[in-house]
């Protein structure tokens, strides 16, 4: 069929500009209709006009595919060759056009055939194009590029290389947008039957990078065979917001700034990854909302499906939630879909964190890992700084038996333990869902017990309290670490100590909840007193709505007890607000520890 057409369209480019045909100045063929099982045309014109040196041909057409609902007008006009198979067609006037497309384009072949066989190679130009998807996935503007073609028939193998050169324009394909072109792609390669064959392909990523890579595609179901690739200069600056960005909208790297450089190989066969190489070197990463940072990260990520692979992974310093992290090297294995890694210590502050059987694994496309964890003793000093947070004294330390995260939730198997302000804080039933992603929620259990109120209301400038304090929150529910649901209650520890509250905390407290006894004092001899004895204290608060009903250790018909006096000179505070708002709440709370210590009660 390929040298009837041939020998077709010598003849009648011959027929054309023979002499015979001197007479002849405008050959013109239309048709109203033409059908074909891939699609229909309408309105076809092709005209041959004659009247000048060197013959032109025009055609224009409605075009449409057959799933296709609207019409594509197409137009070309082209300088026509006296020898066909010698001389270029050089088509200077293309346009695509409907609704959603305005491509003008030009067009020049240089080359039909060779030797009897089919041996094309031609040029396609794009001068400012547009196009567009009915869905909005796919669109392009201003697009202006050159794409060469050549492509030979050997027997029953076609050879083919490509250039793609684009110069201008803008092109979203969701999610990823390109601008300002300078991206260009060679590759070479041959399709035989219905298989596709990518010799080598470089694609030139402007200030990004270069990806090379080869393979196979089954064309009746576009099936990988086989596939090579390797990028070996990435430059994770530029390719951060271009190729990375868009994939982790919904993750806690979606607005992270990152310098460094990194190299990626893979092969894939049967539309499955085989090998894998990930490498990092000298990357800095920081989260633009100040959650986490990495400074100095080298790693080496391989992985195989037939093998297991040591990866390792180090930083010279980093930040989490404005802590600071020390040098760290991690070392583990991962065998297919698993992880594992015996030790890991993570230097925070003056102390660490260590993590042991460290287990992870990716089971029906959801990750699944468990580790033991302890926290070596911190300075609550420096630990207080970092967060902003009223400065603690003392040490912090923690264990927690069991962490396990699946499916999006971590759990904790046991308690886990903190000590500090010479007692324990204990946290159980602890479970948070999508703890890196972008609305965190965290449900848990919390027991204080022991905790010395003397550091604790130093710490806080609350005012001086003698004793021991317990606690208890239960139902604690955080979404986006604001609490949302909580049931607590915090109250003098049982047991024989000195108890004695200043006149100072007295204020406090009655600025929390009453501000009965702070005006009790200022009117009777109990001014001259700088501190009393108590018998017990306490406060409620149960959270539901962002409303907090408060509450004491007993109740009044007016309102309840927050301080018990026992012995002399000893004080009562009542509270009288039953119901307060939370955002209300915590800011008296900030008027107490900024040293306001006058009761503002609405």
């Amino acid at each position: 069929m390929s040298t009837l057409f041939r020998h077709v369209i010598s003849a009648f480019c011959l027929l054309l500009v023979s002499t015979s045909a001197g007479a002849v100045t405008e050959i013109s063929i239309k048709a109203a209709r033409i059908e074909h099982p891939l699609g229909d045309a309408q309105d076809v014109n092709l005209q041959f006009n004659l009247n000048k040196r060197l013959p032109t041909l025009s055609l224009t057409a409605k075009l449409k595919q057959k799933n296709e609902n609207d019409f594509t007008q197409l137009s070309i006009r082209c300088d026509v060759p006296q020898f066909i198979e010698f001389n270029a067609f050089k088509c200077s006037e293309g346009l695509l056009k409907n609704t959603r497309i305005n491509l003008p384009f030009s067009l020049e072949i240089s080359r039909l055939f060779s030797h009897g066989a089919p041996d094309i190679k031609a040029a396609l130009q794009l001068k400012n194009a547009n196009f567009s998807d009915e869905a909005g996935l796919h669109a392009a503007e201003k697009l202006s590029g050159n794409v060469a073609i050549a492509l030979k028939q050997t027997g029953q193998v076609w050879k083919w290389n490509t250039a793609l050169d684009w110069q201008l324009g803008e092109v979203f394909w969701q999610p990823f947008y390109l601008a300002n072109g300078g991206h260009t792609l060679v590759a070479n390669g041959s399709f035989e039957g219905d298989v596709l064959t990518v010799k080598t392909a470089q694609l030139k990523i402007k200030s990004v990078g270069e990806l090379v890579a080869g393979g196979q595609v089954q064309l009746t179901d576009f099936k990988l065979i086989n596939l090579n690739a390797n990028l070996p200069d990435l430059n994770l600056n530029t390719a951060y917001p271009l190729l990375f960005k868009p994939l982790l909208q919904k993750t806690a790297f979606n607005d992270v700034e990152i310098e460094g450089k990194a190299t990626l190989s893979l092969q894939m066969i049967n539309s499955e990854l085989k090998l894998f190489e990930l490498r990092l070197k000298d990357v800095d990463l920081a989260d633009r909302n100040q959650k986490f940072a990495l400074y100095k990260l080298n790693a080496n990520f391989p992985w195989s499906f037939d093998s297991p692979k040591n990866v390792s992974l180090n930083y010279e310093s980093g930040e989490l939630l404005n802590l600071p992290l020390g040098k760290t090297n991690i070392q583990a294995e991962v065998n297919r879909y698993s992880l594992i890694s015996p030790n890991v210590r993570l230097p925070i502050l003056d102390g660490a964190l260590r993590l042991s059987d460290i287990s992870a694994a990716r089971i029906g496309g959801q990750w699944y890992w468990h580790l033991s964890a302890k926290l070596e003793p911190i300075s609550m000093a420096d630990f207080s700084t970092q967060l902003n947070l009223p400065k603690m004294q003392g040490k912090a330390s923690a264990e927690i038996p069991l962490v396990t995260y699946s499916a999006g939730m971590l759990t904790t198997d046991g308690s886990v333990v903190l000590h500090v302000f010479n007692g324990s804080v204990t946290v159980t039933q602890l479970r948070i869902q999508s703890p890196l992603g972008i609305a965190p929620k965290l449900n848990a259990d919390i027991a204080l017990r022991n905790l010395d109120l003397g550091d604790l209301t130093r710490t806080f400038s609350f005012g001086a309290i003698e004793g021991k304090l317990d606690g208890d929150i239960e139902g604690l529910e955080l979404q986006n670490w604001t609490p949302v649901r909580f049931d607590a209650m915090v109250q003098s520890s049982p047991g024989k100590y000195p108890k004695k509250i200043s006149q100072r905390a007295v204020e406090n407290i009655s600025a929390l909840g009453g501000g009965g006894a702070a005006a009790a004092v200022q009117r009777s001899f109990l001014r001259f007193f700088e501190q009393f004895n108590y018998g017990k204290m306490g406060l409620s608060c149960q959270l539901r709505n962002d409303i907090c009903e408060m509450g004491g250790i007993e109740s009044t018909p007016h309102g309840y007890v927050i301080v018990k006096g026992s012995g002399i000179p000893a004080i009562t505070v009542m509270g009288y607000n039953r119901t307060v708002g939370w955002s209300e709440l915590l800011a008296r709370i900030k008027r107490v520890t900024d040293g306001n210590s006058k009761a503002i009660i609405k």
